[in-house]
């Protein structure tokens, strides 16, 4: 299936089916999703940290082949470097590591996990990386890539049934939305749109 064919029913299922592989209860009980352990214990990939790009704006980035790439060696002013790394690495930004339970680290390892599992093919062809940027990228091709993987980690970190559990098991609280954030390990940002793509806010 080319990504031309993804829409989010299909999106949603895979995202399922990832957590029903790493463990079927994860769809019974809301709870953070352990998207770090998923990527380690069920790819195989490696989380490593680095300052990625002097201005930040690269988050995470999935290596698919054994190659030389290049980080921000802020520590010593260096400037950057070049750096060995193994297919199946995911480079995280240092500053994002600071704060695992800031909902933006749990989300770059879930954008760069779904590249992974819908784009690892395209990538080697192209013998490219995959790098969550603040930014869209300039192409067609590349602004659907992008928009799935971040469809994919939606439904990921946050599935359908488990939201809607906590939701109304929390609904009379001060905010519902804050509430679910803190619970999932997601940002209020991304817990909101969820909330309203899913008709439970109005």
């Amino acid at each position: 299936m080319n990504f031309y064919q993804r829409n989010d029913y299909t999106l949603e299922n895979i995202a399922r089916r990832i957590i029903l592989e790493y463990d079927p209860s994860l769809l019974h009980t809301p709870a953070p999703i352990p998207v770090e352990a998923i990527m380690e214990q069920k790819y195989d990939l490696t989380i490593v940290y680095h300052h990625i790009r002097k201005n930040g704006r690269v988050l995470g980035e999935t290596i698919f082949e054994d190659c030389m790439t290049p980080i921000y060696e802020r520590k010593n002013r260096e400037g950057y470097k070049l750096i060995p790394a193994d297919a199946g690495t995911v480079i995280i930004d240092s500053r994002l590591a600071k704060n695992k339970k800031d909902g933006r680290y749990n989300w770059t390892c879930g954008h760069e996990l779904s590249h992974y599992v819908l784009d690892k093919n395209y990538f080697m062809e192209l013998g490219e990386t995959a790098a969550m940027t603040k930014v869209l990228r300039s192409s067609d091709t590349d602004r659907r890539i992008e928009y799935q993987a971040n469809r994919l980690t939606n439904y990921l970190l946050m599935p359908k049934g488990t939201i809607k559990m906590a939701f109304y098991a929390n609904r009379q609280s001060d905010n519902v939305t804050v509430a679910l954030s803190e619970l999932f390990k997601v940002s209020e940002e991304a817990m909101g749109y969820r909330l309203e793509e899913m008709g439970l806010l109005y």
